[in-house]
């Protein structure tokens, strides 16, 4: 058994299951509500692009540094996992430490400020830390998208720092990357914090 195998995760809006190529069409549905590969800020795949990418998440998840999950609504009616509305990962993870950043993740902007969000940050976090055992979770984002940096600051991570000049963008730019993280013994907190939001939400 490895560190970090393929696994679903259900919560109260959401069901992350292992990212599959069968996933392809309702992707690409996703992506095109709020056409989102058009913000110049983030790497959401085009539709053309979809496959690609698809292909290249499961290829990093064969080396054994990347858990690609693809992101479906729950079914109010029935909790049955529903339509898809995008993509997260555990990334860059390191079995020895033990420990995973959370990224590479997008959801069709109908679904934005609906509680999905929150609901997957919960389902990772809670696997990260309590039955993965990891000290420590990271996260990243553009420096520009200030939306990204929001929310992970409203989960209440801490911001470790700026790597500046870290990686060039799809259009070559060089970005800024912001690094935030969650300590174990911030867990708690964290956790009823985003527990508390999601009851709010009924």
């Amino acid at each position: 058994m490895t560190f970090l195998e393929p696994l679903t995760l259900t919560g109260r809006y959401v069901t992350l299951e292992p990212l599959s190529r069968e996933h392809h069409d309702g992707l690409v549905d996703a992506a095109r509500d709020g056409e989102l590969w058009r913000l110049w800020y983030t790497s959401v795949p085009a539709p053309d692009e979809m496959a690609a990418e698809i292909g290249r998440r499961l290829d990093l998840q064969e080396q054994g540094s990347m858990l690609p999950f693809t992101t479906r609504l729950v079914d109010p009616g029935t909790g049955a996992p529903g339509r898809i509305i995008g993509m997260t990962t555990y990334m860059n993870i390191d079995a020895g430490t033990p420990r995973v950043e959370i990224g590479s993740t997008w959801n069709a902007a109908s679904v934005q400020g609906t509680g999905t969000n929150p609901d997957s940050k919960l389902l990772l976090l809670r696997h990260a830390f309590e039955t993965l055992g990891c000290p420590a979770v990271e996260f990243r984002t553009h420096w520009l998208n200030h939306q990204s940096r929001e929310a992970i600051a409203r989960l209440g991570a801490k911001q470790d720092g700026v790597l500046r000049n870290h990686s060039r963008t799809r259009d070559g730019l060089l970005r800024d990357t912001v690094v935030f993280s969650i300590l174990e013994h911030e867990w708690p907190m964290v956790r009823a914090g985003l527990e508390y939001r999601l009851a709010k939400r009924g």
